[in-house]
């Protein structure tokens, strides 16, 4: 998908007459940015002169697109947006200052393409902090790659950086937002081949405990509460009948009963069985 539209272009690169390009071709870059300074935006010769120095730095905006020649972005968008540093470059530059168009244009150039990748690029909101350091990494990357005629390690990467082996794998984690994979996306050419979604996820052996504690929690307050004491007692803090009928004061076999008789009031609502999951029973005695 391009940046921008063939209008918007238009806008940025104005064609100038070929009569006026000639005209000005002789003269040298200060020359040209100070007959575009002091022309208004409507006019001709102003946007020759623009269009005469996009086209000699053109290969400036080459070789900073060329850095980023490894993203997911296609070279044609980030040359766009290239361009539309060194023309930001062209209109803000003052020779006064003493630097030259090239030394001026390279860093807002690069700057445009890096607000691209953080302002557009990313699938999912990642901070501006964690954005740039996931540049840095790709570009070190090529760049150690070339030097030691294999990948770099990740301890080899944050020694180059000067960051931590904990700092590179996070932002290799960042980076796969650039590229996310849809889940109705086949893993394989084959027409049989399964989706993604198919191989992901599997059933929460959870969830039925939820569900199971949902229904508990609909119905825990028509128990008695020495039931509820002992259904705690027995399920949650793992005693024994016996130790449980030592703390409430009452026999083994109480508590055996009362155990028995709170599941069988539980049980069948839980389960859903007929006669009880459609209507609510009558509360019991709670005291």
């Amino acid at each position: 998908m391009n940046v921008f539209s063939v209008a918007e272009l238009q806008l940025l690169l104005p064609v100038a007459a070929a009569g006026f390009r000639q005209d000005l071709s002789g003269l040298e870059d200060r020359e040209l940015l100070a007959l575009a300074a002091s022309l208004p935006p409507s006019s001709e010769r102003r946007a020759a002169a623009r269009d005469l120095l996009v086209a000699r730095y053109r290969n400036l905006v080459r070789s900073c697109v060329r850095r980023y020649s490894r993203s997911p972005e296609p070279a044609e968008d980030l040359m766009q947006v290239g361009y539309v540093g060194l023309l930001k470059a062209i209109n803000n530059f003052d020779p006064a200052r003493g630097f030259t168009l090239a030394a001026y244009a390279g860093p807002c150039i690069i700057g445009e393409i890096k607000r691209h990748f953080r302002d557009k690029s990313w699938q999912v909101h990642v901070g501006r902090q964690l954005q740039e350091r996931v540049l840095e990494v790709r570009q070190a990357t090529h760049r150690l790659t070339q030097q030691l005629g294999r990948m770099p390690k990740d301890c080899e990467l944050a020694s180059d950086l000067g960051i931590g082996d904990a700092d590179i794998r996070e932002a290799r984690q960042a980076e796969l937002v650039l590229q996310p994979l849809s889940l109705d996306e086949p893993l394989h050419e084959s027409g049989s081949a399964p989706c993604l979604a198919e191989l992901l996820g599997e059933e929460d052996p959870q969830l039925e405990h939820m569900l199971g504690m949902q229904a508990i929690a609909r119905h825990w307050g028509e128990l008695p509460v020495r039931e509820q004491q002992i259904v705690v007692l027995y399920y949650y803090r793992g005693l024994t009948q016996a130790q449980i009928g030592r703390q409430l004061g009452v026999s083994q076999m109480q508590v055996s009963r009362l155990l028995a008789q709170a599941l069988s009031y539980l049980r069948p609502r839980i389960s859903g069985q007929p006669g009880y999951a459609s209507a609510p029973a009558a509360p019991r005695r709670t005291g």
